[in-house]
């Protein structure tokens, strides 16, 4: 448990120290762009704005609240963004890692499948609305998506995404990517499907119903290599080409870096004070998570109340909202 509170002390400070940064560097969010971040929440999860406000009032959470944590979101995104603007890839390096790689960039044997999943089980937790309940229901539902398929030029990503009982294939319209033959066994196909996808069955068609461990799965043959092929840096990926690629993971790593670096400067240029962590050194023999007296409990009652992140007086106004809110919200 103590261990637990300082990391989450840890995070609290983090996140507000370059909040602060963002604050000072003018890059904070207007009022438009908070409501249109919690608009697009909404709609991820897919609620109506009754649900959501349940499930905000059920979090104990208030719609001020929920602004406040979308507008240090946004500002800390966009503090980063500002640095990792600045990165570029130089196409010698992209070859440097090509060179060192190769094995990396390889398309295997193998296919790409969209799928179409009925479950059995209970999914409504997850947000499944069309579910079928029990063995009968699912095998009729499956049978009945099979025939639609089937009947008529339907689309097999419009049909994912109303009837799948899978959250990923839902999402993506079924497609669920590449596999190598090897990947096939791996994710426990059974034989004669796999023999079908790399034989006999072309491109574009879609299996019969399959019951694999307790579910039913329709398969879309996307896509099929029969050979091993060496990609070269203009070999096309699903990430664009294979030189694209190379430059956005680069890109991505020296992203990550400099957040880093961001969070350290950051931290440095900051005076903080981690009460919760002296309260521990003060009380070594309980870690703090049983005062000695009333007086000792006080800085520990509550993970956020027991830190509190401020900038130097050198490189932060005294009157800034931030510096000024009371020990909880700090």
């Amino acid at each position: 448990m103590a261990q637990a509170r300082l990391q989450v002390i840890d995070k609290l400070i983090q996140r507000e120290v370059l909040f602060q940064r963002a604050e000072q560097e003018k890059l904070l969010p207007t009022e438009e762009q908070i409501t249109s971040s919690i608009n697009q929440q909404k709609q991820q999860t897919g609620m109506t704005d009754e649900e959501f406000a349940r499930q905000l009032k059920e979090q104990n959470m208030t719609m001020e609240a929920l602004r406040e944590d979308a507008k240090k979101d946004l500002a800390i995104n966009s503090l980063q963004d500002k640095y990792a603007g600045k990165v570029t890839i130089s196409d010698r390096e992209v070859e440097d890692y090509y060179t060192a790689n190769k094995g990396k960039f390889v398309n295997e044997r193998g296919v790409g499948l969209a799928v179409i999943i009925i479950d059995p089980a209970d999914n409504t937790a997850q947000g499944i609305t069309n579910d079928a309940k029990g063995e009968g229901e699912a095998k009729a539902k499956a049978d009945s998506v099979y025939q639609q398929l089937k009947s008529g030029p339907t689309d097999f990503a419009t049909v994912a995404r109303a009837k799948s009982e899978d959250p990923q294939s839902l999402l993506r319209g079924g497609d669920i990517g590449s596999f190598s033959e090897d990947g096939l066994r791996q994710a426990g196909l059974p034989k004669e499907l796999i023999d079908q996808f790399m034989g006999p069955m072309a491109v574009g068609s879609i299996t019969e119903p399959k019951l694999v461990n307790n579910r039913w799965y329709i398969f879309k043959l996307q896509d099929k290599r029969l050979q091993t092929e060496n990609l070269t840096l203009e070999s096309q990926t699903p990430q664009g080409t294979v030189r694209q690629q190379i430059a956005l993971e680069l890109t991505n790593q020296r992203k990550e870096i400099l957040n880093a670096a961001l969070l350290e400067v950051a931290l440095s240029e900051a005076k903080v004070v981690n009460s919760l962590a002296a309260n521990m050194l003060s009380n070594p023999s309980n870690l703090g998570l049983r005062p000695a007296s009333t007086e000792a409990a006080k800085p520990a009652s509550s993970p956020a109340a027991a830190a509190s992140a401020s900038s130097s007086p050198a490189s932060k106004p005294a009157a800034s909202p931030a510096t000024t809110t009371s020990p909880a919200r700090k």
